[in-house]
């Protein structure tokens, strides 16, 4: 460590700490040994707190399964909580296994299809180990993308809560984690990686941190699959219908809380980087389209109902954030606020609507996810400013293809995300069962699918 002395004595005398001393004359005078050394320095110094941020943003988004497991749990009945846990809990697990084994690659590694997408399957290990050696920023670019994949599987679990059958749920989370929703991810960010741009990015997609490749591919997929389940019983009889209320409405407050603390690793920390501090306009433009949407859906709620309803204004916080989610990096506060404020509105009226036309979803995960996802995308090409990502939308003197290859990817993931779940979900029910029999359903699934229950009866 002698060079440090020498380094800071050149310094000292060519005067670089003086307020008017020229940095380039001090450095002049530094032996070229220790100017090589300070600048190595620098750039490990730099290159390990990008992974050191990067790593802490994938532990916060982590912490959302949580989140999700409690609002799930929360708008659901007691008698399905510890299934709900359940689901939640090993999602995650099976996630990161299937992701690990094939998405990673088919998501990041070299083309099947150079110029449009979708990579060859196989380990991560061969992409993030290198003749042997690790690439330390490969693992912490695994653990981000990892937990990106584990949210999109579990957003499908609330939209199918109650009537489906556990094995055939962790069948689908492998899959989606491992095909459905790696090859759209494909297509979007495969340059994040470095060996080629995928077809929507060659295009100027923008979507920074997922509405639509995490948010509306889960959504969809939850979609198929409460078509295919059809409703609970009880919900819809003789053409009306009746509500059916979550238990604990703390439960789902918390979790709420949960998942929008964990969105500020979502969302800044898909910067991946420090270095100019954009994730700090990120991380207010997350927050206060949250803060519109809630209060949005509160508003809204109270002038329809006559009452504000909690259970769709926690809803309009996470249908801000995932509208945000996209367009993030690209608009101002303002734009922001706008944004949450559009898709709180949205998110109650898609709940209506798809209570009307009798798709039961219990927690309204289509509505957040997939329905907001895609106003988020959308949203990105109407509201981006070029002093914020480099790009104007729509509404800030951009051209109209901004707004087009917006569209293109919100339909391609629609498209690909329902059909592909539709088609798996038709082949668990006629193989190993879909939904649970109707005597299980009306009892619960904790009892006769786990064999435990969330509040036993002391006796």
């Amino acid at each position: 460590m002698r060079w440090y002395f020498v380094l800071i004595l050149a310094l000292l005398s060519t005067g670089v700490f003086a307020q008017d001393a020229p940095i380039t004359e001090a450095a002049a005078a530094v032996p070229d040994p220790a100017i090589k050394a300070v600048n190595d320095e620098l750039a490990t110094l730099r290159s390990e707190t990008n992974w050191l941020w990067t790593c802490i943003a994938a532990f916060l988004v982590f912490f959302m399964q949580a989140g999700f497991a409690y609002v799930e749990a929360g708008f659901t009945r007691a008698k399905n909580v510890v299934n709900i846990l359940m689901k939640n809990f090993i999602d995650f697990c099976f996630g990161s296994i299937f992701f690990w084994l094939i998405g990673f690659s088919i998501m990041f590694g070299p083309q099947l299809f150079p110029g449009f997408g979708i990579g060859i399957p196989g380990l991560a290990d061969s992409l993030i180990v290198k003749e042997g050696t690790p690439d330390k920023w490969g693992f912490a670019f695994l653990i981000f993308q990892m937990v990106f994949a584990a949210t999109a599987a579990t957003i499908v679990s609330g939209a199918m809560a109650e009537r489906t059958k556990f094995v055939s749920y962790i069948i689908f989370s492998a899959l989606i984690t491992a095909f459905i929703y790696p090859m759209f991810g494909s297509l979007a960010w495969a340059g994040l990686w470095g060996l080629g741009k995928g077809f929507l990015e060659q295009q100027g997609f923008i979507d920074f941190a997922g509405s639509t490749v995490v948010h509306s591919v889960g959504g969809w997929a939850g979609l198929a699959g409460a078509l295919i389940l059809g409703p609970r019983i009880g919900k819809y009889q003789d053409g009306k219908l009746f509500p059916i209320l979550g238990h604990n409405m703390s439960m789902a407050a918390l979790g709420v809380f949960i998942l929008w603390f964990g969105w500020f690793g979502f969302n800044p920390g898909s910067t991946t980087s420090v270095s100019g501090g954009n994730f700090a306009v990120i991380a207010v433009t997350t927050n206060m389209s949250a803060a519109a949407g809630a209060l949005a859906a509160m508003i809204i709620t109270w002038i329809m109902f006559k009452k504000p309803d909690i259970g769709l204004s926690l809803n309009g916080a996470l249908a801000g954030l995932v509208a945000i989610t996209s367009p993030c990096a690209n608009v101002s506060i303002s734009s922001a606020v706008i944004i949450g404020l559009v898709a709180g509105i949205l998110v109650v009226l898609s709940v209506l609507f798809f209570d009307r036309i009798h798709i039961d979803d219990p927690v309204g995960a289509v509505s957040v996810h997939g329905v907001c996802g895609a106003w988020g995308t959308l949203a990105a090409g109407l509201f981006a400013q070029e002093a914020y990502g480099g790009v104007n939308g729509l509404f800030f003197g951009g051209e109209l293809s901004v707004v087009l290859v917006q569209l293109t990817g919100i339909g391609i993931a629609f498209v690909w995300s329902f059909g592909a779940s539709s088609i798996i979900f038709l082949g668990l029910k006629y193989t190993v069962g879909l939904r649970v029999s109707e005597d299980e359903e009306i009892t619960g699934l904790d009892i006769l699918e786990h064999g435990n229950e969330a509040y036993p009866i002391s006796k």
